[in-house]
């Protein structure tokens, strides 16, 4: 099953962000909060002075005046959608909410009720309003998530760093960056070393080392000395701006369920609306007493009701609610579709190293052979052999903090595929694995037969001195991340891994998974993932690191990257990345799913509930405009309100 992968587009720092209802609503980030706010004040505050007028029946409202007082109270509210309605007319699109807003207040004045028109719209523009700021709370929450953008790069030219935007820098240039300030684009370091915070991009907190010639990420915050980078990529191509576009745009990737209230919305509106004529008009066939002005109330009242606010207003929020919330948890989602993919997971699969495990080496055990050396003298003649090695165990044995004199190696050579040879303070020592050992005619323990982890073994002056277990170590939250995602309802987890059979067995038991297998190349995973997904009615969700991991994230249900940001592949294959590399935050994000999906469907059946009992009773008279007005814009506002609940819920 090959899914259909997002497209991203060219993000534009300098653009001015908006929030877009496919139905034409536009609603700018940008206009001051309390400049917004003035046309409902002004259209509010007359409307309860001419109800007051009205009520206290004086005779300044009773003429002319009090039509030209209802009229001023309604066109600071009304004039921007009766003009929206007919922009939307003009381009074809005749029946959106604001034609059947501006056609039913303008009937209102019509037949005389000028107090319910200038309500309906006031309510209209206090949702409008109440929309607006739900929107830029959850836009808040993202931008306050990835507020890592550069904003200025330090360039060479002309023989001197001049002070421009990242998005003129040319690839090749020359970048310098100081202390504090972040990497602009992506590029390769031309310093001798750096030391980078790049915990926006990995989840990482601790600072990276980076050598000379090494990648370097935008976004990243160098942290020790000025140092000059050799860009690679364009700023439109680097790491941090394809990750804002991504967010930014993930509700262009909509649910089934958003599609499908939309395109309801499209045919019932103008069935609705046809419906309105005939209350209006097919009654003189068959009514006695037949009033036009009376019908044509029930009708405009037919009308504000009809207007999908509620449904194609919340639900949309509801997701954007729902993807806010996610990064807010430090959950990025592709789309609000895979909201919905999450809560029908019922197998998790999971890579091993540098998804539960840190892909880090780690100090597990020393054990020594008899008490004629110290455990520190011990790791001195091994850090003394280690010394030169780059690698990765090497690092991790260097961790260790001997106290005392650091020995001195000398004569050391390597012994292909076994360990190092040497002499340390002008003993001959060996450092390395079994085979080493043996070919030197060294007795080795029987206890090491057991041991399925890395084991580093020692011989000072031809005998066994003792050994250093080296494992990947668990992270920190590894455990709760499984007895969570059990207890979110996952029926099954797996664990596949590229490392040794037995060493992803001993996770895997440690850890409570159901079953593990190890020793898998790329497509083995693969080819494990597609028979699952083959034979389960339900999803199959793939975590792994976004890199070794790409071909099984893209061919998943539901590709989850673990602090991949860094990474193009993840970027590109991932549908759900964990930017702080923590895989608790997987029940999180079913959790997340599941809430919102909730708060969409309460929202579904508030909207139709109350609008199919109100035209009903509108049908019939029974209604008037007041109740129309709640069960158009009330109903709105109380979906919007259900939607912003998300903003505040909390997943432990």
């Amino acid at each position: 099953m090959k899914k259909k992968k997002v497209n991203l587009k060219d993000l534009k720092p300098n653009s001015e962000e908006q929030h877009s209802h496919d139905d034409g609503h536009n609603h700018s980030g940008n206009s001051s909060k309390v400049k917004a706010y003035i046309p409902a004040i002004i259209s509010f505050s007359m409307l309860i002075i001419g109800i007051a007028l009205d009520y206290f029946n004086v005779t300044f409202s009773k003429n002319w005046l009090r039509i030209v007082w209802y009229g001023i109270a309604y066109l600071p509210v009304g004039l921007p959608v009766v003009k929206e309605g007919w922009e939307s007319i003009k381009k074809g699109d005749v029946f959106t909410e604001f034609f059947l807003m501006s056609i039913a207040t303008i009937g209102a004045f019509i037949i005389g009720e000028y107090p319910e028109g200038v309500a309906v719209m006031l309510f209209y523009a206090v949702g409008e309003l109440f929309q607006n700021a739900a929107v830029n709370r959850a836009k808040g929450n993202i931008k306050a998530l990835l507020d890592v953008r550069p904003n200025e790069a330090l360039v060479y030219r002309n023989n001197d760093y001049v002070s421009v935007s990242p998005e003129t820098v040319e690839i090749g240039e020359k970048v310098q960056v100081r202390v504090g300030e972040k990497i602009p684009l992506d590029g390769i370091l031309l310093s001798d070393k750096g030391s980078f915070n790049t915990a926006a991009l990995t989840g990482e907190s601790k600072p990276d080392t980076i050598a000379k010639g090494e990648k370097v990420f935008a976004g990243s915050i160098n942290m020790d000395g000025v140092i000059e980078i050799e860009t690679t990529k364009k700023f439109k191509d680097s790491s941090i701006a394809r990750i804002l576009d991504m967010v930014q745009n993930a509700t262009a990737r909509k649910s089934k369920t958003e599609l499908f209230i939309r395109k309801f919305a499209r045919i019932y509106t103008p069935i609705v609306v046809f419906l309105a004529i005939g209350v209006t008009f097919i009654p003189y066939f068959f009514v006695g007493d037949y009033i036009f002005r009376d019908w044509l109330y029930r009708a405009l009242i037919f009308l504000v009701i009809s207007c999908p606010c509620a449904l194609v207003i919340s639900i949309p929020l509801g997701y954007f609610g729902g993807l806010g919330a996610a990064s807010k948890n430090g959950i990025l989602f592709k789309g609000a579709s895979y909201l919905d993919e999450m809560t029908k997971v019922n197998i998790v699969v999971m890579d091993k190293t540098g998804t539960v495990t840190k892909g880090v080496f780690k100090i597990k055990n020393i054990v020594l052979s008899d008490g004629s050396l110290s455990e520190a003298e011990m790791m001195r003649y091994l850090m003394a052999m280690e010394e030169q090695s780059t690698h990765p165990i090497a690092k991790a044995i260097f961790e260790y903090k001997a106290d005392g004199k650091y020995f001195q190696a000398s004569e050391v050579t390597e012994v292909a595929g076994k360990g190092l040879k040497g002499t340390v303070n002008g003993k001959t020592v060996l450092v390395g694995n079994k085979p080493l050992m043996t070919s030197n005619n060294i007795e080795v323990p029987s206890e090491t037969e057991d041991i399925v982890e890395s084991i580093i073994m020692v011989s000072i002056e031809g005998k066994f001195a003792g050994y250093v277990i080296i494992a990947d170590e668990l992270k920190d939250d590894a455990h709760d991340a499984i007895k969570q995602i059990r207890e979110s309802g996952i029926s099954k987890i797996i664990m596949l891994s590229g490392d040794k059979d037995s060493i992803t067995q001993q996770v895997a038991k440690e850890m409570g998974i159901d079953t593990a297998k190890g020793g898998l190349l790329p497509e083995d995973k693969l080819n494990e993932v597609e028979k699952l997904m083959s034979e389960n009615d339900g999803r199959v969700a793939f975590i792994g690191d976004g890199i070794n991991d790409a071909p099984v994230l893209a061919a998943s249900d539901v590709g989850i990257a673990m602090g991949g940001l860094g990474s193009d592949v993840a970027i590109e294959t991932a549908d759900v990345i964990i930017q702080t590399d923590q895989p608790s935050k997987i029940a999180r994000a079913i959790k997340i799913g599941r809430s919102t999906r909730r708060i969409v469907y309460q929202n579904i059946a508030l909207a139709f509930g109350v609008k199919a009992v109100v035209l009903i009773l509108g049908a019939g008279g029974l209604a008037t405009m007041w109740e129309a007005v709640f069960a158009d814009v009330g109903v709105a506002l109380l979906a919007i309100l259900n939607a912003v609940r998300l903003q505040r819920m909390t997943w432990s």
